[in-house]
C-alpha cells in the first residue's frame, strides 16, 4: 500500500563559506545574549534545517504546530549545517549538534533558550556525534563522541556539557557511539561500535581522583541502547547483532545493582540463522518494539515477503514482551530496509519507523500513473482494527522518497510531523494518510512557505 502525493522541490545548495573547525577540545562557550522578540506561539515545533537556499537560511525553524503554519521569524543561529536535536525534560532548552563528519565539520553544540527562541551558549566537541542525552534535572548533557582524540589509548569520549555552556569533564571509552541514561541520571550506558561489552558509566564519580568512573560488563551482542524499570535496578539491553557485525539480534537483561547477566531472548522466534535484526526500538509498557535489517554473510539478507515492490530486500518489525522475555509476533512484520535509527509511537496506535540509507525507488520524471515510489519510512498499524486502508497489524510504506529523519507525534492533535528526504510532512494519524493542511489546500501534508532542507523536528512546549 501506498500514499500519493507530489514530491516535494529541494532547494539544495551547499554553504559557501564554512567556518572552521575547531581543534581545541573546549568551546569557549560563548554566550548569547536572549532576544526578546519572540512568536507568541503556544504550542511550538522546531525544525533543523542544514543547508542555505536562496532567501533561506540554515538554522532552527520554528512552526506553529496546533495550526501547521510558519510563522515570520527568522530560524535560529546553531551552527553552520544544524541536525539532530534534544529537547531537556523540562522543557527550557534545545540541545542541537551541528556536524558533517568532514575537515570543514563545525562540530558546535548549541544549547536554545525555549522561551526566547534564541542560542544562550554552544561549545566545540572533539569531534562527530550521533548520540547525546540530557540528565533529568535538565543541567548536563553528555555526548558520546567516537572520534575524540585520547592520549595513550584509542579514540572515544563521552563528554560532559553544562547546559550553561562549559564541558566540564569526559570519560574515556573508546569507539562509543551511542548513549542510554537511566531515569534517576546515576548511570549512563554506554555503546562503543565493534564491541560485545558495555560501560556502565557514573558520571557522579567523574574528576574524583580514584573513583571507578566505567565498568565494562561483556556478555552482549553488538549493543546499542538500553531502557530501564522504574527503580533502575534492571535495564534491557538492544543486541544489533548480524546487522553491527556480530551474530543474535535480541534482548539482554542486566541487573545494575550488580552488573550481572539476566534473561536474553531473540530478537524473533524464527531465528535459525541469524536473520533477525534490532537497531532502535520504542517500549509501550512491557511490549518492546524492534526494528532492524537481517544481515546474512555481511549483506542485508530479508526478502520482502507479502509486499508488491521493486525492492529485493527488506527490513523487519519485532515484538517482544519484557515481562516475559518472549517474542509476540509468529513471524517478522515486513517493513523498509536500512539502518533504524528513529521511531516514535503516534496517536491511534501509529508506530511511525524512520531508517537512512534503505532501498529506494524512484521513479521516472514525470512518473507513470501508478509508479512505485519508495524511501526509508514505515508506519505500522499496533491496532486491532483497520486504519484507513491499513488493516490491523498492517504495514504502509508511504510514496516518498530519502531517508527518515525525524520523527515528532503532535501531543495534542492526532497528527505526525516527519522530515524525509529533507521535507516535512505531516500525516493524519486517524487514516494514515498525508494530513489536509486547510492553510496549504493544494499540497496536502505540507506547511506554506517552509523551504529548506530539514533534518529533525521536535516540539518543545507542554
Amino acid at each position: 500500500m501506498r500514499l500519493e502525493f507530489p514530491r516535494l522541490r529541494k532547494f539544495l545548495i551547499l554553504l559557501c563559506f564554512l567556518l572552521p573547525a575547531s581543534l581545541t577540545w573546549l568551546s569557549c562557550g560563548a554566550a548569547t545574549p536572549a532576544s526578546t522578540q519572540t512568536t507568541g506561539l503556544k504550542y511550538r515545533a522546531f525544525l533543523s534545517n542544514n543547508v542555505s537556499a536562496g532567501t533561506s537560511a540554515a538554522g532552527i525553524y520554528i512552526v506553529d504546530a496546533q495550526n501547521d503554519i510558519k510563522p515570520a521569524a527568522s530560524p535560529i543561529t546553531a551552527g553552520n549545517t544544524p541536525g539532530m536535536m534534544v529537547v531537556t525534560p523540562n522543557r527550557a532548552q534545545t540541545l542541537v549538534f551541528s556536524g558533517t563528519g568532514t575537515l570543514s565539520s563545525d562540530n558546535q553544540l548549541s544549547m536554545i533558550n525555549n522561551a526566547s527562541e534564541s542560542t544562550a551558549a554552544h561549545v566545540t566537541l572533539p569531534g562527530m556525534t550521533e548520540s547525546f542525552v540530557v540528565s533529568p534535572d535538565s543541567s548536563t548533557a553528555y555526548v558520546a563522541v567516537p572520534t575524540a582524540p585520547v592520549i595513550g589509548q584509542s579514540p572515544g569520549v563521552m563528554e560532559v556539557v553544562a547546559l550553561s555552556g562549559t564541558v566540564t569533564g569526559q570519560a574515556e571509552v573508546p569507539a562509543i557511539h551511542y548513549l542510554s541514561i537511566n531515569n534517576g541520571g546515576s548511570r549512563v550506558l554506554g555503546f562503543s561500535d565493534n564491541s560485545d561489552s558495555i560501560a556502565v558509566i557514573t558520571p557522579s564519580n567523574i574528576g574524583i581522583p580514584g573513583a571507578v568512573v566505567v565498568t565494562y560488563v561483556p556478555g552482549f551482542d553488538r549493543p546499542v541502547a538500553a531502557f530501564f524499570s522504574s527503580d533502575d535496578t534492571t535495564a534491557w539491553v538492544i543486541n544489533c547483532g548480524a546487522e553491527c557485525g556480530g551474530t543474535h539480534a535480541g534482548v539482554q537483561q542486566i541487573d545494575l545493582t550488580n552488573n550481572t547477566l539476566g534473561p536474553s531472548v531473540g530478537a524473533c522466534s524464527q531465528d535459525p540463522n541469524g536473520q533477525c535484526a534490532g537497531t532502535v526500538a520504542f517500549l509501550n509498557g512491557t511490549t518492546l518494539y524492534l526494528a532492524g535489517t537481517p544481515y546474512a554473510g555481511g549483506v542485508p539478507s530479508q526478502p520482502c515477503t507479502g509486499q508488491t515492490t521493486a525492492a529485493t530486500t527488506c527490513g523487519v518489525l519485532n515484538i517482544i514482551d519484557l515481562g516475559s522475555m518472549s517474542p509476540v509476533n509468529a513471524e517478522p512484520i515486513i517493513i523498509t530496509d536500512g539502518y533504524h535509527n528513529r521511531i516514535a509511537m503516534g496517536d491511534n496506535g501509529q508506530l511511525f519507523i524512520g531508517a537512512r540509507n534503505c532501498t529506494e525507488i524512484i521513479p521516472p520524471v514525470p512518473p507513470p500513473t501508478g509508479a512505485e515510489v519508495r524511501g526509508c519510512l514505515s508506519i505500522y498499524n499496533t491496532l486491532g482494527k483497520a486504519v484507513g486502508s491499513v488493516p490491523g497489524g498492517g504495514v504502509l510504506i508511504p510514496s516518498a522518497n530519502g531517508d527518515a529523519t525525524g520523527i515528532q507525534p503532535i501531543a495534542t492533535r492526532q497528527v505526525v510531523y516527519v522530515v524525509q528526504g529533507g521535507s516535512l510532512a505531516i500525516y493524519d494519524a486517524t487514516i494514515d494518510a498525508l494530513y489536509y493542511n486547510q492553510h496549504d489546500p493544494n499540497n496536502p501534508g505540507q506547511i506554506f512557505g517552509l523551504i529548506g532542507n530539514f533534518i529533525d523536528v521536535k516540539t518543545v512546549d507542554f
